[in-house]
């Protein structure tokens, strides 16, 4: 999104929420535009419009959208048929119904992100080798709980702005390389 696409949202959002920038000055104006084109640089400007329309016509607060709030909403348009963690744990549940001895297989039907909260193949193959009550309870539990966390980290990591997520992703790299590598296991330096 360009400087100007921004200011035209940021007017929208003037006409939508008069009050939230009634005491704006000039010079704030023209860093919050500044802010809006950054945060949204990698965006289609039809995509942020369609967003803070969406935005205006169903939240029912008086007051102007975040810029949070507006990437939340574009991935939320972006992904309307996301996976509940109740729909991730059915599939892991039948998944393990043929876990014990095609434990791949079933593992290699799920999901991509069905799989990363499940971990491995392995892991499959150990849920099914135990108790079904357990299963059904604590483990579905833990699992749901699980992937909640990993879709937010997800939803939120798509919602930084590339430069962020560059800078983030030299950094996890930097980790790895003092660490030692993607196994988790602590490398002598």
């Amino acid at each position: 999104m360009t400087r100007d696409e921004a200011s035209e949202i940021l007017a929208i959002l003037k006409a939508a929420y008069p009050d939230s920038f009634k005491t704006l000055k000039m010079r704030d104006g023209l860093a919050m535009i500044g802010l809006w084109q950054n945060m949204f640089s990698n965006e289609d400007y039809g995509t942020v419009k369609a967003a803070v329309l969406a935005l205006i016509a169903t939240r029912k607060v008086g007051y102007s959208p975040t810029v949070g709030e507006v990437k939340e909403k574009i991935e939320s348009l972006r992904k309307p048929d996301e996976l509940t963690e109740q729909a991730a744990w059915a599939l892991v549940s039948r998944a393990c119904k043929n876990g014990l001895y095609g434990f791949q297989k079933e593992y290699d039907k799920l999901p991509p992100e069905v799989q990363r909260a499940v971990g491995s193949p392995e892991q499959l193959r150990a849920w099914a080798a135990m108790d079904t009550d357990t299963v059904e309870s604590v483990v579905a539990s833990n699992f749901m709980r699980s992937f909640r966390a990993q879709s937010a980290r997800e939803k939120e990591a798509a919602m930084l702005p590339p430069e962020v997520r560059n800078l983030l992703g030299g950094v996890a790299d930097s980790l790895k390389m003092i660490g030692g590598g993607d196994d988790g296991k602590e490398r002598s330096v």
